[in-house]
């Protein structure tokens, strides 16, 4: 079961300034994650944060560029892809992926990977932490980029 092992992470985000890029597509999956990661900064302490909302999961990896290299401590990316009959779902999950952990990497802000590859609509509501869901993978991207700026600030 995907979800199974995964850790608990009660983090103190305050003072950190974070930007959640989402997607458009999937409205109800997206209203999901969004409201996750909200609350999952909340929860946190994070009173900065901000909104940037952009076409599709293609376009995430852009968006998280022009953010973290803006001044935020860290990303949240959240979007959705489902597979469909042609190869299109691989090329924007990879390009999503790839493109996410370059950001990362190339910048040194943390970037919460919160992007849906799913193989129907079903998978994608039970991870979108809407009531009924058994994950809540938006809440789960918030809670990895922050406890990450914390432990990159430990090295």
């Amino acid at each position: 079961m995907s979800g199974a092992g995964a850790p608990t992470l009660h983090v103190d985000g305050s003072g950190l300034r974070v930007v959640v890029v989402a997607a458009s597509w999937h409205d109800e999956v997206m209203d999901g994650l969004l409201a996750g990661a909200r609350r999952a900064l909340a929860e946190a302490g994070v009173t900065t944060v901000r909104e940037v909302r952009v076409p599709g999961t293609f376009e995430l990896p852009v968006a998280a560029r022009a953010a973290a290299v803006s001044g935020a401590d860290a990303v949240v990316a959240l979007g959705v892809v489902i597979r469909g009959g042609t190869p299109h779902f691989e090329y924007v999950c990879q390009a999503a992926t790839s493109g996410l952990t370059d950001v990362a990497v190339r910048t040194g802000v943390p970037v919460g990977f919160g992007v849906l590859t799913c193989d129907d609509e079903a998978q994608a509501l039970d991870r979108a932490g809407l009531p009924g869901s058994s994950e809540d993978k938006g809440a789960e991207a918030a809670q990895a980029a922050v406890a990450t700026v914390l432990a990159l600030r430990g090295l």
